[in-house]
C-alpha cells in the first residue's frame, strides 16, 4: 500500500476533500470532517475511524494501535500498511467515511442528509 493508492480510494468516495494539516498530514474529509489521515513525509501510516467492536480487535493485531489523540473516538493507527489487501483498505476507508458522515447527518442541515 502507498499514499497514492490510499488517496485514490479516499477521493473516489462522495463529497471528499483533502488538505494538508499540521504541516505534514494529508487529511481526507467529508463535509469538512476528517475520516482518514496519512503523513506526506516520514514513515507511512494510516489513521482512520472504525466501529467500537472493531477497535479492540484491530488494536490487538501487530502493526495497529490506538491512534494518538483520537483513540477515544475509535480511531486506529495502522503502522504496518501491508496488513490489509486493497479490498480490506477499501472496506475500512469507506466505513470510516460512512461513520464520520453518519455522525454529521445525525443533527445537521438537510443538505447533508441522504436523499430518499
Amino acid at each position: 500500500m502507498d499514499i497514492e493508492t490510499i488517496r485514490n480510494i479516499c477521493m473516489a468516495l462522495p463529497n471528499v476533500t483533502e488538505a494538508i494539516k499540521w504541516g505534514n498530514d494529508l487529511c481526507f474529509m467529508v463535509h469538512g470532517k476528517m475520516f482518514c489521515v496519512v503523513p506526506v513525509e516520514g514513515v507511512f501510516t494510516v489513521a482512520l475511524k472504525v466501529t467500537e467492536d472493531e477497535f479492540g480487535e484491530l488494536c490487538n493485531l501487530p502493526g495497529i494501535r490506538p491512534a494518538p489523540y483520537v483513540a477515544k473516538y475509535k480511531w486506529v493507527l495502522v503502522e504496518d500498511t501491508t496488513i490489509f489487501n486493497r479490498q480490506k483498505w477499501e472496506q475500512y476507508i469507506a466505513q470510516s467515511h460512512g461513520l464520520v458522515l453518519a455522525k454529521l447527518v445525525a443533527g445537521k442541515p438537510a443538505r447533508l442528509k441522504p436523499k430518499p
